[in-house]
C-alpha cells in the first residue's frame, strides 16, 4: 500500500468523522413522545410549580415523601395539566403495593405504590391471579410498571385492554 493511498484514506475517514460530529451537534435531540398532547406540539405541559420531587414541601406532587398528602401524579391541584385520553386514574387500596416489570408477582419490583396513592392506568391485561383476580394494569407514573388490580380501583372510568 503506498503512502499516498494511506493518507487518502485516512483523511477521507477524518473528514466523515468530522461530518458526523458536525451533524450530531446541530441536530436537536428529541425528548418528547407528544403523549400527552395528543400528538400536537403546540400544546404546553406545564406544572406551574406544583411538583416536590425532593420532598419536604407542600406541593401537589410528592414524590419523596414529607409533602402535605395531596399525592396526585396526573397534576391535580392549580396547576395546567393535561390529562392524556388513553389513560385513566385508580387508587391503590392495599397499604403497600409492589409495581412489578410483568404482571406476574415472580418478577421484578420496580417500586412501591401506598394505601391511598392515585396512579395512571394506561391499560389492563390478564396475567398470574392475585387472590382470584388476574386482572393488572399497566402503571405510567413516571416509570411504567405493573400493578394488580385487586389493589387497585380505577376512579374515572374502566381501563383498556392492552
Amino acid at each position: 500500500m503506498s503512502l499516498r493511498s494511506s493518507l487518502t484514506s485516512r483523511l477521507s475517514i477524518a473528514a466523515a468523522a468530522g461530518i458526523l460530529a458536525t451533524t450530531a451537534a446541530v441536530t436537536p435531540a428529541v425528548a418528547d413522545d407528544d403523549w400527552g398532547t395528543g400528538g400536537d406540539p403546540s400544546s404546553d405541559i406545564s406544572t406551574a410549580g406544583n411538583d416536590d420531587w425532593n420532598g419536604g414541601g407542600n406541593g401537589n406532587q410528592d414524590w419523596n415523601g414529607g409533602g402535605n398528602g395531596n399525592h396526585d401524579p396526573n397534576g391535580g391541584g392549580n396547576g395546567d395539566h393535561h390529562r392524556d385520553p388513553r389513560t385513566t386514574r385508580g387508587v391503590v387500596t392495599a397499604n403497600t403495593l409492589a409495581l412489578r416489570s410483568a404482571p406476574n408477582r415472580g418478577s421484578q419490583i420496580i417500586r412501591f405504590a401506598h394505601r391511598g396513592d392515585v396512579v395512571s392506568i394506561f391499560c389492563k391485561w390478564e396475567g398470574e391471579s392475585v387472590q382470584g383476580n388476574r386482572t393488572w394494569y399497566l402503571l405510567t407514573d413516571g416509570t411504567w410498571a405493573w400493578g394488580s388490580a385487586r389493589f387497585i380501583d380505577p376512579i374515572d372510568r374502566k381501563p383498556r385492554r392492552c
